[in-house]
């Protein structure tokens, strides 16, 4: 659904009796509800063209190559203040490079510097990079390259 249609459906919402509206299109679901809620555009269902896109990013990696080294182990409490979260600014599709054949901008134990590309989220077909907001050695990367992130979900822990 293009950006217009989507603001043409928000502002016929926002100015009738109607307090919730869905939509199911080829391109996915959205649904619209009139309320004090801040999020009040939901997307439900991912596109069929980017499910399509997402499949070879999933696949194994082809024999001579190496397996993907496992993320950090999960930090313990006392770890915890330490840490600082890389939150999502949005809602979308998390992407460790690139491209499916690129290598990663991060890696556990890689150092970053704050403003450093760390991450692509896809959101509305529009990549956004995500810059580091802190300097520091990347310890633990949560998110599985084309995993689904929502706003405020930690992309990447920092110490």
């Amino acid at each position: 659904m293009d950006l217009r249609k989507l603001k043409t459906l928000i502002d016929l919402v926002s100015d009738s009796n109607v307090s919730e509206l869905e939509i199911t299109e080829a391109e996915g679901t959205v649904r619209i509800v009139k309320g004090s809620s801040p999020a009040a555009v939901q997307n439900y269902a991912a596109a069929p063209m980017q499910a399509a896109a997402l499949a070879p990013i999933a696949q194994a990696s082809p024999a001579g190559q190496a397996p993907v080294p496992p993320t950090a182990p999960e930090p313990t409490a006392g770890d915890l203040t330490a840490l600082h979260a890389v939150k999502s600014p949005m809602v979308g599709t998390f992407y460790r490079s690139s491209s499916p054949g690129a290598k990663a901008f991060v890696e556990v134990g890689d150092m970053v510097k704050e403003g450093d590309t760390i991450c692509i989220i896809e959101a509305m077909k529009i990549l956004n990079e995500i810059e580091a907001d802190k300097s520091g050695r990347v310890v633990q990367i949560p998110c599985e390259n084309g995993q689904a992130v929502e706003y405020g979900q930690t992309l990447l822990m920092i110490e």
